[in-house]
């Protein structure tokens, strides 16, 4: 089945093109994040053709070459700007765009190839500068269609209701771990470095369930702010993030054998996913 149509995006058209299989085979995944996943692709294609192009959509039954795994393919291409291949190395970085400032977020990609590997699948880009791109997504085939109510995906547990104080010095990176927490559930405060945290805390009358913070900023480090906090509010948990390895983080502060530490950069559903752990960890202990 194929249809074409148009779109217009700031006064330019974008022809859009989807061919699908008839006979398509079923795969085991949430049908929401497949609809972000394509959401998320057309977004970036769209932004890669600000002048106009074309956008196909193309679904189909394929078997891996060399094995007998039947495939389910999703490809999305475009005639955009195209990529060079040290881009093409970091799309699927969180925090990594292209973009300019305050025009993208960095999680889309990362969002993508998060839900398919969740998912059990794989992808992959196909790109050249100037001659658009090309996103392909392989899906394990399943026989029948999967039963979601019946073997639910492990996936929608990261979301919660608690609160969570983010503390980060860099900017973008502090916004971008409070859009993901925020989208998850969870009431958020922010925080550029330990000093603003504390002052926040003493103002702020409510449970604070845990403190996400990075271990290297200036004036006060995270493992510093932890014990701080810690002292007035003894029942917070902690998780440390930071780009430098536990190892080179040690000369920042000590850290203790049970410390939970996530390194950057970090795909946005393994940041839920630990902090759900760690917030489900607490949950049992009282």
């Amino acid at each position: 089945m194929s249809r074409r149509s148009a779109t217009g995006h700031s006064q330019s058209s974008i022809d859009l093109t989807i061919t699908l299989d008839a006979a398509l085979k079923s795969i085991k995944a949430d049908p929401g994040q497949i609809e972000q996943v394509i959401m998320n692709l057309a977004v970036n294609a769209r932004d890669a053709m600000p002048k106009g192009g074309e956008l196909s959509i193309q679904t189909a039954n394929c078997v891996l070459e060399g094995t007998d795994n039947r495939q389910v393919l999703l490809v999305l291409t475009d005639t955009g700007a195209g990529m060079d291949v040290p881009t093409q190395a970091r799309i699927f970085e969180p925090f990594f765009t292209t973009k300019g400032p305050g025009e993208g977020t960095g999680l889309g990609l990362a969002t993508v190839y998060g839900i398919v590997e969740q998912s059990g699948g794989r992808i992959g880009v196909e790109s050249q500068l100037g001659r658009g791109s090309s996103f392909k997504i392989h899906f394990p085939a399943v026989d029948g269609a999967s039963d979601l109510t019946a073997q639910p995906l492990p996936a929608q547990h990261s979301h919660g209701c608690e609160t969570l104080l983010v503390v980060e010095d860099e900017d973008s990176v502090r916004k971008l771990v409070c859009g993901v927490l925020e989208h998850s559930g969870y009431t958020v405060l922010m925080a550029r470095n330990g000093s603003e945290a504390l002052l926040l805390c003493e103002k702020y009358a409510d449970r604070i369930d845990l403190l996400i913070t990075d271990m290297v900023m200036p004036s006060m480090n995270g493992t510093e702010l932890a014990d701080r906090l810690s002292a007035i509010r003894r029942d917070i948990k902690v998780l440390f993030i930071s780009g430098y390895s536990d190892n080179a983080i040690a000369k920042h502060g000590h850290l203790a054998p049970d410390t939970v530490f996530l390194q950057k950069p970090f795909q946005p559903n393994e940041l839920t996913r630990r902090v759900r752990e760690m917030l489900d960890s607490q949950n049992r202990l009282r």
